[in-house]
């Protein structure tokens, strides 16, 4: 059940331009350009929890842990950076998942590259 969390949150992760997946501190973590993390899944295969670390815009975090802190939380490290964690191991809205990833790569993302990207999305 966790493998299957992670292999679709690598899919959305890697649908996005530029990005790469690498292990950091252990755990899959997907890159912008190699160089800016976006995104870090933290399992804990044992207990069967589950959940994703991201980027987030600037006042994300704290409207959606107060919202949601069942499923939203601070996470620790990155935190006071705004980034913010989401729980897997509860019931997943996947299409949330996906908007909250394209956030994180949007947070991290050089800006022609998000331009790039929102012309061709445009063009389809």
């Amino acid at each position: 059940m966790t493998d299957d969390r992670i292999e679709r949150l690598r899919r959305i992760c890697l649908a996005l331009p530029e990005v790469t997946e690498r292990i950091s501190h252990g755990q899959p973590a997907w890159f912008v350009r190699e160089k800016k993390q976006f995104v870090m899944a933290t399992e804990f295969p044992q207990e069967g929890r589950v959940h994703l670390r991201c980027a987030a815009p600037d006042g994300v975090q704290s409207l959606l842990v107060e919202a949601d802190p069942e499923k939203f939380f601070i996470p620790p490290y990155v935190g006071h950076r705004g980034w913010l964690g989401v729980r897997l191991d509860v019931p997943t809205d996947w299409d949330e998942i996906a908007d909250l990833v394209e956030d994180a790569w949007r947070t991290v993302a050089p800006k022609r590259l998000a331009a790039e990207y929102d012309a061709t999305r445009h063009d389809s």
